[in-house]
């Protein structure tokens, strides 16, 4: 029987720039671990290494300010944090057809 939940939430980091400035990434990586023991009532969490490479794209002094995230809690009983990604379908909208004129 699966269970499997998952939720998109966007997380506030900007106290982890009241952290000491060699600390702030590390900071931002406790405070989404922090956040999803909060909210999808698990201990055990995981986070997708794609996630961490944008946090600390930008060093270890600054890590973004909001990041979005997708929590999804396994029948293992742990939750895998992973970034979130637009998943809309791109329609196709047909080119507009050209009138020629014919010069008389």
């Amino acid at each position: 029987m699966s269970q499997e939940l998952e939720r998109v939430y966007t997380i506030n980091l900007g106290k982890a720039l009241l952290s000491q400035s060699q600390h702030r990434a590390v900071r931002a990586i406790n405070m989404i671990k922090e956040f999803a023991r909060h909210h999808m009532k698990v201990e055990q969490i995981k986070i997708e290494e794609e996630l961490a490479h944008l946090i600390w794209a930008k060093g270890v002094r600054s890590p973004p300010r909001k990041i979005r995230v997708r929590m999804s809690k396994t029948d293992e009983g742990y939750v895998l944090v992973s970034p979130y990604t637009d998943e809309v379908e791109s329609t196709v909208t047909p080119e507009k057809e050209t009138k020629k004129f014919q010069i008389k």
